[in-house]
């Protein structure tokens, strides 16, 4: 018997059932009040993605704008080709699950059952390419190269291939325009990833990517997709809780994207490509003495920029490739030929990313730097045969003796020893070895004034900005290479890398006698891209206006209308008064007529036809030496660089004359036809559009011009007769579909980017 008292037991029982009863009400409120603000405070919240789980998109891509060059030929197009689709929802409502509709359609389109099998499974982590990685709700392509009788035997075959089509769609078509290539001013494109289409999932219109898009992945394609693109259309399929598709809930349908106009002239264009490969191919038959055997000429680039508005009206790179390699995705066979070391990396645009020494076309540069610095135009300078500073001998090309000459004379004749001197002095001047607290710097801070060690901001991806080796520059550098200057300095080799290492490890950071001498001369470290020279004598011509470089015009509606205009922009001014600017005109007209071109121009008719150029011979430790020819006229600035190509106008000159003949209607002799004048004058309108969006070309001559050098040319895809513009496409595909019996199914790498670097020059430069 417990000896608890009845009552005292009683009352315990009771508070138990109290504190139990407010627990259980305590919950059912908090129960209450979820519900509450589940159905009826965001009760439209949770209706919406309740509803979402039921609905599928399916994606019918829209059609890419074009690109155009200035007159409205088609660079970048689409080609209408027929392409076999599968539903694997309607394969899996097979009893089967498609096996036998699969291995029928391998049947008809002559491929292989497993090849079509793995095309159409689904991607995950255990399943290797080739698989579908886009919506299992998307048709899946089969193939884009099917033809029309095999599209025939699939749609007049409804009942043997259910949840199969076979339709006409846009694909993209580099056309090679007059036999132009520029793989790599157009750029490429690639399927979107599944990761970008998940970080734009919340975005609309433009901004959001889609599970079928082809987006830009380099050149101009790039940089304009959003224009390009369009938009995709949405077919919003129901479907029950097992995934069968139980109706629809609506229909956007896509938009054709904006077509785009460049500055690109494709008959220019095609006659730079193919002299800068005639350049390269003369250059491997010529012999060079320095290193006993033929110029390798691995690699080259050339521009051609309009000096008023600093537009590109042909911009080439070598080596090249094919950029329909690119369309309907890269086999791993391509992919590696164009990113291994053997092919030279084809899908560097080296006039943007090659950088190298600019060796004596810098020497404009050094001119308006020493009139900076206080160093007269009206005097004269030592040029010997060499001097020796700080220990070192810097000679002249061929060890050329000229005596007291002026700074005009000095850069027809590409004087280096005249510069050397000049650069020599204002290092003493600025302290020598031990700076003053705020050293002038002229010359390298005259080379920032003229764009250089910056981009030039051109609308292509991944241009380098080069190098200006100034005092800021040497200290960075030096703290992240002393380490590995120091041990290899500790080997004890004595070759050229192992002295210039032995004396960076104790004081590579000094701005030495020998790094002043060697960039007035465009030696050393410095490093350009043909693009920014392009522009700093397009300034030279224009009278010291520094353009901002432009590949694209304007932006078009499919329809044809205007959409938006790309507007010339000024960057800068020439860093010097006009009187200086007229003296290097003058000097540079004189390096055409009496210096160091002359002899590539003989017969050029000067008094009509004015040009003005700069030879540059850059001197690469282990290489061969760089050609550089840098030109301009009252209209264009044409430069051309070729790595490994021998002297400035033994290497290049030959071919700029070409391009120049080619520009103005001249022949062998020196007479001129404009009738035979590609691009007498650069193009300013726009071109005119039919209704249907396709350009209106005017008709134009073809001179003899055009056609020389052809030899050694990079093979061009050649026109397809296919092409049209995005206005036609859908036309033509509904004309074929109206053929065809009802559907029962809705229809539907990154290279090497790193710009090549040379080693450092011995400390010597030539003409």
């Amino acid at each position: 018997m417990s000896n608890i008292p009845e009552t005292g037991r009683t009352r315990r029982v009771t508070i138990r059932l109290v504190v139990l009863q407010i627990l259980v009400l305590s919950l059912l409120a908090t129960l209450g009040g979820r519900l509450w603000y589940l159905q009826i405070r965001n009760a439209k919240e949770y209706t919406a993605k309740a509803t979402g789980n039921h609905i599928r998109e399916v994606v019918e891509p829209a059609v890419r704008g074009e690109i155009l060059d200035a007159s409205g030929r088609v660079l970048a197009g689409n080609e209408t080709r027929l392409v076999v689709s599968v539903s694997r929802t309607s394969l899996l409502q097979q009893k089967d699950g498609g096996k036998a509709v699969l291995s029928r359609l391998a049947e008809v389109l002559g491929i292989p059952a497993k090849d079509v099998q793995e095309k159409v499974r689904l991607c995950d982590a255990k399943t290797s390419q080739p698989c579908w990685n886009g919506s299992p709700y998307q048709p899946i392509p089969v193939t884009k190269e099917a033809t029309t009788q095999q599209a025939m035997q699939i749609m007049e075959r409804r009942e043997d291939f259910p949840g199969v089509t076979a339709q006409p769609t846009a694909v993209r078509r580099y056309t090679g325009a007059e036999g132009a290539n520029l793989a790599q001013v157009l750029g490429y494109l690639s399927p979107v990833t599944d990761e970008e289409v998940g970080k734009t999932a919340d975005k609309t219109g433009l901004d959001r990517y889609l599970p079928a898009d082809q987006i830009g992945r380099a050149g101009l394609e790039s940089v304009y997709d959003r224009d390009l693109r369009g938009t995709a259309g949405i077919t919003k399929l129901e479907v029950d809780n097992l995934g069968r598709v139980i109706g629809t809930a609506g229909t956007v349908a896509p938009q054709t994207g904006a077509n785009l106009v460049t500055s690109i002239d494709a008959r220019v264009q095609k006659v730079v490509e193919d002299n800068l490969a005639q350049a390269m191919a003369d250059a491997r038959k010529t012999y060079d003495k320095v290193t006993s055997r033929n110029y390798e000429a691995d690699s080259g680039a050339a521009v051609v920029m309009d000096v008023h508005t600093g537009r590109i009206v042909a911009m080439a790179s070598a080596p090249t490739y094919d950029p329909n390699l690119w369309v309907g995705g890269i086999s791993g066979k391509d992919y590696q030929s164009l990113t291994s070391k053997e092919s030279n990396f084809p899908l560097l645009n080296r006039a943007i990313q090659g950088q190298s020494a600019p060796g004596s076309t810098f020497k404009v540069i050094s001119t308006t730097a020493a009139v900076q610095a206080g160093y007269s135009l009206d005097g004269h300078y030592d040029c010997p045969k060499s001097m020796t500073i700080g220990g070192r001998e810097f000679k002249n090309f061929e060890s050329e003796n000229f005596g007291q000459i002026s700074l005009e004379k000095a850069l027809e004749v590409s004087c280096d020893t005249v510069f050397y001197g000049l650069a020599y002095d204002q290092w003493l001047k600025d302290g020598g070895i031990k700076p003053k607290k705020d050293p002038g710097d002229w010359f390298t801070k005259t080379a920032h004034q003229f764009g250089l060690g910056a981009k030039t901001g051109i609308d292509l991806p991944s241009e380098v900005p080069g190098r200006v080796p100034d005092r800021q520059w040497k200290q960075s550098f030096y703290d992240n290479n002393k380490d590995a200057w120091c041990a290899q300095a500790q080997k004890g080799g004595t070759s050229f890398s192992d002295q210039i290492a032995k004396e960076n490890c104790v004081d590579g950071y000094q701005m030495r006698a020998g790094d002043a001498v060697n960039f007035a001369i465009g030696q050393g470290d410095t490093l350009v891209t043909p693009v920014q020279m392009a522009r700093i004598y397009s300034a030279l011509a224009n009278g010291g206006t520094f353009y901002r470089p432009t590949v694209a015009k304007a932006v078009i509606s499919p329809g044809g209308d205007l959409v938006h205009e790309i507007a010339p922009h000024e960057d800068a001014k020439f860093p010097g008064d006009e009187k200086l600017l007229s003296y290097i005109n003058q000097a540079t007209e004189g390096v055409v007529k009496t210096g160091t071109a002359a002899w590539k121009f003989n017969g050029w008719p000067q008094d009509k036809i004015a040009l003005h150029a700069k030879t540059g011979t850059a001197e690469v430790e282990g290489k061969q030496t760089t050609s550089w020819l840098t030109t301009y006229s009252k209209d264009y600035a044409v430069v051309m660089t070729i790595s490994q190509g021998g002297t400035g106008s033994g290497g290049s000159g030959d071919a700029i004359r070409r391009i120049y003949q080619a520009l103005y209607g001249v022949d062998d002799k020196g007479t001129i036809d404009n009738g035979k004048a590609l691009l007498p004058a650069p193009q300013t309108e726009l071109p005119k559009f039919n209704p249907d969006g396709t350009a209106i070309i005017k008709p134009v001559s073809y001179g003899a011009g055009q056609a020389a050098g052809t030899q050694g040319a990079a093979v061009a895809p050649a026109p397809v007769p296919l092409t049209m513009a995005p206005a036609q496409a859908a036309p033509a595909a509904a004309a074929f579909l109206d053929r065809m019996p009802p559907a029962d199914q809705p229809a539907s790498h990154t290279a090497a980017d790193a710009a090549l670097e040379p080693t450092r020059g011995p400390g010597r430069g030539r003409a």
